[in-house]
């Protein structure tokens, strides 16, 4: 039970960060509310995010499948 709960989360997390990644929605709403002065920063931010959200997922997988 505990690994769907890191697998979903993971899971979700991941999809988030990879639109906010690889489309401009997140610059976009960074525009509208008037911070689009971080968006030189957002590489940063986001690929580790990314990152630890796709392990986070790996993680919930493995551990989903050794208590199946």
């Amino acid at each position: 039970m505990e690994g769907n709960k890191y697998f979903k989360t993971g899971l979700w997390g991941s999809i988030i960060a990879a639109i906010c990644c690889f489309t401009p929605a997140l610059v976009v709403g960074l525009g509208l509310i008037g911070l689009a002065a971080l968006t030189p920063y957002l590489d940063y931010v986001l690929f580790p995010v990314l990152g630890v959200f796709l392990i986070l997922t790996f993680y919930g997988w493995l551990k989903q499948k050794k208590s199946s």
